[in-house]
């Protein structure tokens, strides 16, 4: 809450600095700040603004802050920069940001980003490269520390001595063959605490498994979360070591996680710039209104089918929006429950049938109760009860399929490679909507006319 409440106030004394024209102290203060807090900054200003406070950000620090800024913005950004710029700003990135970025820069820009690094640095970013962005392999930094099993921690000791510096956030150094394999992890704080003539092998940890390469970033999330990792070893095919992750890229990715999941839901992109031109942004939010409109069509003509019952029991278009509605409601609450069950692994073959009989018998309960709520509130106000009835036994019809749709429509969409959380809202709300008309109003039809 701190660093939110700073940035928003840094922003605020930004703005009246730029008003006011006084650059000079505007460009000090954005220069004392994090890249972190500059991105959230950049992200929170309009386009014109935008530009003005990136020419004040000193040039070594322009690649920190465009690893940092979501990549509509970083795309906006790049564009208005010069090659040699480019190449300045990414000259002394640690290598696992290169390669967060390299796949944004312009061809011409890349090449001659990577001629200009080492044969050694070459090699560990194209090693990054290589592996899908959203995997261990794509997360992991190659900047690590090995050690051999049969060695003294005196020789561990001089050797980090002799080298006079470790990567930021090691706290355990990695004991590996002759064949870079990885045997297991040695701390820091035992390095610290034993004597200089432990040999490694005796007071290493095997409890540290090491994660494929090819891990999904998800797993990679688990993985941190249920076994309490600071850092873990990256290992290839053959089990040898090839980087290490450290909790700060798992955090980015819960990150991006959650804000993949607020923003599908909306049908948005988490990465898409808040300042975007007005022709932009509705051009992407048109695809989803578009689809929305076309399954409000299907509800309005379930709803059609039945106008000559509306047309002779006109009390039935008044209470018509309550039951759609109601099982919109719980369909969702089924729905977010599901899919954040596969997001977290937490559902397979062996409770999925548990789980499905669970969210029925919810269904069920809720439809059983609301349903003598809506019937009596009904005979109330209108003092019918053959109309409560009616619309009590579409309720609990409707909630029960609700359910049912929500627990199946995210494994459905699981199955196809659709992302639940982007067409999940959608495809239930059709269901809903449609199953709570018919009911309704079939069952006027059928017992009212």
């Amino acid at each position: 809450m701190q660093t939110r409440e700073h940035t928003q106030a840094s922003l605020r004394l930004l703005r009246e600095q730029l008003d006011s024209g006084r650059m000079r102290s505007a460009r000090l203060m954005i220069n004392s700040l994090h890249p972190a807090e500059i991105a959230r900054l950049l992200e929170s200003l309009p386009l014109r603004e935008r530009a003005v406070l990136w020419e004040m950000i000193d040039s070594e620090d322009e690649g920190d802050v465009l690893v940092e800024v979501a990549e509509e913005v970083r795309d906006g950004l790049i564009e208005g920069m010069q090659a040699e710029e480019l190449i300045a700003a990414m000259e002394g990135m640690e290598l696992d940001d290169l390669a967060d970025l390299f796949a944004d820069l312009p061809e011409t820009v890349a090449q001659q980003v990577l001629q200009s690094l080492d044969k050694l640095d070459q090699e560990r970013l194209q090693r990054v490269l290589a592996y899908d962005e959203d995997s261990a392999g794509g997360l992991m930094n190659v900047d690590i520390v090995t050690v051999r099993p049969d060695v003294t921690l005196e020789v561990v000791a001089r050797y980090l001595r002799a080298v006079g510096e470790i990567p930021d956030g090691t706290d355990l150094m990695f004991v590996v063959d002759r064949d870079n394999r990885y045997v297991g992890s040695l701390f820091l704080s035992r390095l610290l605490t034993n004597d200089v003539d432990t040999i490694i092998s005796s007071i290493m940890s095997t409890d540290v498994m090491p994660i494929p390469a090819n891990t999904p970033s998800a797993q990679v999330v688990w993985e941190f979360e249920n076994r309490d990792l600071l850092s873990a070893p990256v290992v290839d095919d053959d089990n040898r070591v090839v980087g290490r992750i450290t909790v700060d890229d798992v955090v980015d990715v819960i990150r991006d996680e959650a804000e993949h999941s607020l923003m599908s839901a909306a049908g948005l992109d988490e990465e898409d710039d808040m300042f975007a031109p007005v022709v932009k942004s509705a051009g992407r939010r048109a695809l989803w209104l578009g689809v929305n409109l076309c399954t409000a069509f299907l509800a309005a003509s379930v709803v059609e089918l039945f106008q000559t019952t509306l047309d002779k029991i006109v009390l039935l278009a008044v209470l018509m929006p309550i039951v759609p509605s109601m099982g919109g409601v719980a369909g969702n609450q089924s729905l977010t429950i599901i899919t954040r069950a596969i997001a977290l692994g937490q559902i397979d073959r062996t409770n999925v049938r548990g789980i499905l009989r669970k969210e029925l018998a919810v269904g069920l309960l809720n439809g059983a109760g609301w349903s003598i709520v809506v019937a009596a509130f009904t005979y109330l106000w209108f003092g019918d009860w053959q109309i409560g009835g009616l619309i009590a036994i579409a309720m609990a019809i409707n909630l029960v399929v609700a359910a049912l749709a929500g627990f199946s429509i995210p494994l459905i969409l699981k199955r196809m490679n659709i992302d639940p959380a982007l067409a999940g809202g959608v495809v239930l709300t059709t269901v809903t909507d449609v199953i709570g008309y018919m009911t309704f109003l079939g069952l006027g039809a059928a017992l009212l006319m």
